[in-house]
């Protein structure tokens, strides 16, 4: 399924925007941080970028797990944590003015807490230094482990968010054997026991061979253990080694399932086929506090 439909095309942006992507990226690479703008060949960075909104990724470009639908490069990153980075990002999140910040990262399986004292310690930096940007933690199963679960929920993010991707039935086709449809529901409940201020975030990617019913379940799942706001958008196949597309589903069969999360209980449901887990992040937000 090569040709992609109309409704997947995104227009080339204006030069006035290319401009504009360019001082980011100068600004990025001089701080040398890694956003999943670029890295996760988003199609909405231009969107994103110019409402003041961007996702980094954080502990490295090096995964050490092997999900089917992911292009990021997978390996062992050997223990090697960047301790400068939570620094860095605050500077850079500080210099360009943003309003809204998605921290994510790989997963990493080499360390003790997967990363998660670092992630805590980058929300609590930002926080620091711009008491008014809102920041969304988009976070790795830590594998279920109690302590890096309440080091993120302590950390003061405004949204917690993990994703649980796909079906039932597919999880163990598409994702890393480490991961988990069931362990992913575990982690999403602890958060909201955790930080029940805070706001709990899920995003599933459709078009990997689910069903219908099937996608109403998981979200049946998701709302059962809390979460309050959820994304759905169409995969796309990043590389000729990932899985395939098994359907590119209509503009307006995500109008349908947006239409049935709502009526399930969702508080905010961004729906669509260029629809990523950060897009309109800070809309989620604003929906879910009011």
């Amino acid at each position: 399924m090569n040709d992609l439909p109309s409704w997947l095309k995104v227009k080339a942006p204006s030069p006035q925007a290319v401009e504009g992507i360019r001082i980011i990226r100068d600004i990025l690479d001089r701080y040398r941080l890694t956003t999943v703008c670029q890295g996760a060949l988003c199609p909405n960075v231009v969107e994103c970028w110019g409402a003041h909104t961007a996702t980094f990724m954080l502990l490295g470009k090096v995964c050490t797990r092997t999900c089917r639908f992911c292009a990021v490069p997978t390996g062992d990153p050997g223990g090697v944590v960047d301790q400068d980075e939570p620094t860095r990002l605050a500077a850079a999140v500080a210099e360009l003015s943003l309003s809204y910040v998605v921290l994510t990262s790989v997963d990493r399986d080499d360390l003790k807490d997967g990363g998660a004292s670092l992630f805590a310690e980058a929300i609590e930096k930002i926080k620091g230094r711009s008491p008014a940007v809102k920041v969304e933690a988009l976070v790795p199963d830590f594998s279920g482990k109690e302590e890096a679960l309440a080091a993120v929920a302590a950390a003061g993010a405004d949204v917690i968010g993990h994703n649980l991707e796909t079906a039932r039935r597919l999880t163990t086709q598409l994702r890393d054997r480490r991961a988990g449809y069931d362990l992913s529901l575990k982690v999403l409940n602890r958060f909201r026991a955790l930080a029940p201020r805070t706001i709990t975030k899920s995003s599933l990617i459709l078009g990997m061979g689910e069903q219908r019913e099937e996608i109403l379940t998981a979200l049946r799942d998701l709302h059962d253990v809390g979460v309050k706001a959820v994304t759905l958008g169409q995969y796309l196949q990043p590389t000729k080694g990932a899985a395939p597309v098994a359907r590119y589903l209509l503009p307006e069969e995500f109008d349908k399932l947006g239409e049935n999360a709502r009526e399930l209980g969702f508080r905010s449901v961004i729906a669509g086929p260029l629809v990523r887990s950060s897009y309109h992040a800070a809309k989620l937000f604003t929906e879910c506090s009011g």
